[in-house]
């Protein structure tokens, strides 16, 4: 046998030029999925290969119906085909990677197989939270909530969920938490699974050869396509790379998330609670004097709780600060006092000294860091810290990086091929905003374009700073190139954005009357079909409290069902509305005529009391940019682009979308705002926007839009 043909068990390939191009095996999979060739999407995956032959990032702006999950996932099947090696492929939501695991990738598998050397084999993987622990199961017991302990409904209802998961878990092949429907509470799940940090290894572990976790660990080393999310992709690069595959490309998809993921992991929160559960970990293994002591200093820090306003602290008084002291000092003293591993250990105890190690370390060093925070001068602090608190959960102190793009660029971006692609990734018709958070610097293309023009004058960039960096490419900052390859969409014919220019702004008091006036006409034009996307849930609430008075149209309100079961039943009536907010803003894929209007009650701008915001745009002004374009307005823009977003699903969709906050049409920042979204045709006419709805719902074909201009 030549080196050509040599076999790598369970995975090899001829060669490289054995396999059909990526074009070929594109056309392949689209015909036997039965679907058309698109253009932006060929485009998409040529760009896609060549990149991974190419090393080099690329960033990808896919529109809506482009098709881009195949553009990425065929190269990609290709490439791990190619080369007998793993791609990891990241998403944001669950919903999405469910598509990818149980139909995308099975399909495409199926039809790529006649023309590989033999079927894509694929996986998923998530964090060790979210399977079942075996270990944990047997030992459920006394982590509930303190006021939950007091609460017998509480815990009659923890009682029941727990014992409902002893069930499921004699049944379940995966002990996937995403395949128990329906779900349970975190707490009730927290009962019955395990962190990395607090897991004692398959080795030890008496479960360790039934080990959910472990089954989906090792399915994943020998697979082409490994799917996971972004919270798993920053746990493992934050933790030396050791928890996915060993992989050298990876596929990001619904990348405008990736941010804000990373900086979820890399928060770290103390509460009485946290403390709480660390000192009852720690008392099966130390002096009760010890442990007593932690329980005392969470007590201590529960109560100088009381004496903090809530929101971000750019101090720390001498109180807090003590409290926090406190509680590092005692979390360190058990730690000490449960000492080295004594060697060999039964099971139990082997659990019982990791699991309280783990909560300790985890407390210990989250009051480091908070602590830390405050040694440098505010405008050089690298961490944000801020207190919260709200009428239903107690009281907490967190940390949090003001920035994740230097982790980014060290840990995802060093020595990977990175493919980072989603429907909004250019804000302001520029890829740049996203591409700074990300810690990437310019484009190759822009690189280019600086060189030639190195003298002229300086420009404020989409990051909002001034880009005087030159042309020159800083040292270890990655390469990479965009591409936007549209949207098979005609937005200016299919889509009208109205601004209700002639609404007064929005107030700090809820939905003034003129804004319910104007909700309650657009919707009779449209005839229901409605989703309104709503900044806050209690202005949410009061429009649907309000329009049930005044329409007889169906209203749903998120939370009176899981948004699931609503959108459904919004999909399924075409008289109905379905009112929210974050969780709608990108979640809702509702083709067809049951949506013809979109409705926006205000530009979505982070809280001005939003910690981590407040504070990335004040250190952005600090070093001499513009905050509020930096972070406020890009929030907006890309928020605003997922939820109108919403409307065409489809190539045959038509529809209003309804801004009503007229700053969109006034304010200098509109023009950024408006060029972040989609091409559609623009009025600031109430009667324009009502006669087109009043064309849809009467089941006619709507008259063509002017053309823009």
């Amino acid at each position: 046998m030549d080196e050509a043909e040599a076999v790598v068990p369970g995975r090899y390939c001829r060669c490289v030029a054995d396999l059909p191009d990526v074009s070929t095996l594109l056309d392949t999979a689209v015909r036997s999925l039965g679907g058309t060739r698109r253009e932006g999407q060929t485009e998409m995956a040529d760009a896609v290969a060549e990149a991974v032959d190419q090393r080099e990032h690329l960033v990808v702006q896919a529109g809506t119906g482009t098709g881009k999950s195949l553009a990425y996932l065929v190269p990609a099947v290709r490439h791990a085909l190619a080369h007998e090696t793993t791609v990891v492929v990241s998403t944001a939501t669950i919903a999405l990677q469910n598509q990818l695991i149980n139909r995308d990738l099975p399909r495409l598998a199926a039809a790529l197989a006649p023309l590989l050397p033999r079927e894509p084999t694929f996986a998923v993987l998530k964090g060790r939270r979210n399977y079942l622990c075996r270990n944990r199961l047997q030992t459920a017991d006394d982590e509930a909530e303190d006021s939950e302990l007091f609460d017998p409904r509480q815990l009659s209802s923890l009682g029941r969920q727990v014992t409902r998961l002893h069930e499921w878990s004699e049944e379940t092949e995966s002990g996937d938490r995403d395949e128990l429907v329906p779900g349970v509470s975190d707490l009730a799940w927290r009962q019955v699974s395990v962190g990395a940090n607090e897991c004692v290894g398959a080795r030890v572990c008496a479960f360790g050869q039934d080990c959910f976790a472990e089954f989906a660990r090792e399915a994943a080393q020998s697979v082409d396509i490994v799917v996971t999310n972004h919270a798993m992709l920053a746990i493992d690069m934050s933790q030396g790379n050791h928890l996915l595959p060993e992989h050298n490309t990876i596929m990001i998809d619904e990348a405008h998330e990736l941010v804000d993921r990373a900086t979820s992991v890399a928060t770290g929160t103390l509460t009485e609670r946290s403390v709480g559960t660390a000192a009852k970990r720690a008392a099966r293994l130390v002096e009760p004097g010890i442990s007593e002591r932690l329980t005392e200093c969470g007590d201590g820090l529960a109560l100088m709780f009381t004496d903090v306003p809530d929101g971000r602290l750019d101090h720390i008084d001498d109180g807090l600060a003590g409290a926090v002291a406190a509680v590092r000092d005692a979390a360190s003293a058990c730690v000490a006092a449960i000492g080295p591993s004594p060697g060999e250990q039964d099971p139990d105890s082997a659990t019982d000294r990791k699991l309280a190690l783990a909560a300790l370390g985890e407390v210990h060093d989250t009051a480091v860091r908070i602590l830390e925070s405050f040694e440098p001068a505010l405008r050089d602090r690298t961490d944000i810290v801020w207190l919260t608190k709200a009428p239903s959960r107690p009281p907490s102190i967190s940390v949090a990086p003001l920035a994740v793009g230097g982790l980014l660029r060290e840990k995802l971006f060093g020595d990977r091929t990175v493919v980072l692609t989603s429907a909004t990734l250019t804000l302001g018709g520029s890829f740049s905003a996203l591409a700074h958070q990300w810690g990437l610097g310019r484009e190759v293309a822009e690189e280019a374009e600086a060189a030639k023009a190195v003298k002229a004058p300086k420009q404020e960039s989409a990051s909002g700073t001034e880009d005087d960096d030159g042309p020159h490419r800083a040292a270890g900052e990655p390469r990479w190139r965009a591409l936007d390859v549209g949207s098979p969409f005609e937005h200016a014919r299919s889509g009208i954005l109205y601004v209700a220019k002639h609404l007064p702004p929005p107030g700090r008091d809820g939905l003034a009357d003129a804004y319910l006036d104007e909700i309650a006409e657009l919707i009779e034009a449209a005839d229901g079909r409605t989703l309104g996307l709503f900044s806050s849930m209690r202005a949410a609430q009061q429009a649907t409290d309000a329009l049930r008075e005044r329409l007889d149209h169906p209203i749903l309100c998120q939370g009176d069902d899981s948004t699931g079961q609503l959108v459904s039943r919004f999909a399924d009536d075409e008289r109905a509305c379905l009112f929210g907010t974050l969780s709608l803003w990108q979640g809702v894929d509702v083709p067809g005529p049951s949506l013809s209007l979109v409705i926006v009650d205000r530009i979505p701008f982070p809280r001005p009391d939003d910690p981590l915001a407040s504070a990335r745009q004040r250190a952005v002004g600090a070093h001499g940019g513009n905050g509020f374009l930096a972070v406020a307005a890009t929030h907006a823009a890309l928020l605003l682009a997922q939820g109108t977003g919403r409307l065409l699903r489809a190539t045959d969709d038509r529809g209003v979308i309804a801004v009503l906050d007229p700053r969109l049409a006034t304010a200098r920042y509109g023009g950024f705002l408006r060029a972040s979204l989609p091409p559609y045709w623009g009025t600031t006419d109430p009667s324009v926007a009502r006669s087109a709805l009043r064309r849809l719902s009467g089941r006619t074909a709507p008259a063509p839009a002017p053309a823009a201009g």
